[in-house]
């Protein structure tokens, strides 16, 4: 039994139906984007007891902005359909993916909604991430050619150690996993790139 399972809130409804039609067609870390945001959805009701509607929504629509059509604008359409937190929610999540370009992205732990969407989301991104260095047979070449990647597991330590307190503590732990395991492949990285 997960968060999406019936009976659910219309709201989740209406989003899980949101989600399939603008996810069509899209991929995020090799499968298809509906996947991401369910797993990040579910994740959440893993970890958070009784989570609100309106947080799985948004963490079922929190990739739309990258996929729906420009215009009308999609905000003003999600904030029709969900009123202002789903929206406000999933633009916190567009600005923390955008501000990975800058050379030290800023950590904000002070909104919990947002706070538990985005350790969800990369638990779930840096778990598959982990899966396909596996599943290629070749780890330390398959994280080489990330190197963006690999010089943003600072940031992610970083952001991990700033929600620790903040969110449940199995769920800031499954985001522990993942980045310790990373790190360890990077070493290899580094390990073999003096080699």
């Amino acid at each position: 039994m997960t968060v999406l399972s019936p009976p659910r809130a219309a709201t989740i409804d209406r989003a899980l139906r949101d989600a399939q039609r603008w996810c069509a067609g899209h991929t995020i870390d090799d499968r298809p984007a509906l996947t991401h945001a369910v797993r990040v959805a579910v994740t959440i009701g893993e970890h958070v007891p009784n989570p609100d509607p309106d947080l799985i929504a948004a963490a079922l629509l929190h990739d739309i902005p990258d996929f729906a059509p420009r215009t009308p604008d999609i905000y003003q359409i999600l904030a029709t359909a969900y009123g202002p937190q789903v929206p406000r929610i999933i633009a916190a999540l567009q600005a923390e993916h955008q501000d990975l370009d800058m050379p030290e992205p800023p950590i904000r732990v002070d909104d919990l909604p947002v706070l538990l969407a985005s350790t969800a989301d990369k638990t779930v991104a840096l778990t598959s991430l982990l899966r396909r260095a596996h599943a290629s047979g070749d780890v330390t070449r398959f994280l080489r050619t990330r190197p963006a990647l690999l010089a943003l597991l600072p940031h992610f330590r970083a952001f991990q150690q700033a929600a620790h307190h903040r969110v449940p503590l199995r769920m800031s732990a499954r985001l522990d996993t993942a980045l310790t395991l990373l790190e360890r492949a990077a070493t290899g990285v580094q390990t073999a790139s003096r080699q």
